[in-house]
């Protein structure tokens, strides 16, 4: 995980990214961290963030940087709830995006139902919460990858720090 520095932060808008390659997202579906080699606590669920006390979470890009071959499948979730972590960011199929084309707050929290109002641009902060919480990034799917690389950018509030 990659907290930004001060002059990173203001010049993109994140607080945080990480980048993971194809081998890396394999390692998280069979369930070891790829940076220590501990077994995760649950298979195919990474934590690569945290909103702490107080704080919320505004924006959850995901970029394909490098382009998926030899796999038909890399989907992926990002979100607070063990199992189901699809607050910021719901079932992406990686495999299928864009190379260089970011997708972004696609997640239960994070898209407006059709009863509010909908948010054409900018973002509105959710997810506030009074404990740490972690984001957890989910390989909800990976099949036989030989090249492939995502990164993932989150923009984490802590109004807190200043209370």
């Amino acid at each position: 995980m990659s907290k930004l520095s001060i002059n990173e932060a203001a010049s993109s808008g994140y607080t945080d990214v990480v980048k993971f390659d194809y081998v890396e997202l394999q390692s998280i579906y069979d369930g070891t961290n790829p940076w220590s080699g501990a077994t995760l606590s649950v298979a195919g669920e990474m934590p690569i963030g945290v909103i702490p006390a107080g704080g919320s979470m505004a924006l959850v890009s995901v970029i394909e940087s490098v382009a998926f071959v030899g796999s038909t499948t890399v989907d992926i979730n990002i979100g607070v709830t063990s199992t189901d972590p699809d607050e910021f960011i719901d079932a992406l199929s990686v495999d299928t995006m864009t190379t260089g084309v970011a997708v972004s707050n696609t997640g239960d929290v994070m898209v407006k139902s059709a009863a509010t109002t909908t948010f054409l641009g900018g973002y509105l902060p959710v997810s506030s919460t009074a404990a740490d919480q972690t984001v957890i990034l989910k390989v909800a799917d990976l099949v036989a990858a030989s090249a492939g690389e995502v990164l993932i950018g989150m923009k984490i509030n802590d109004l807190a720090q200043y209370a």
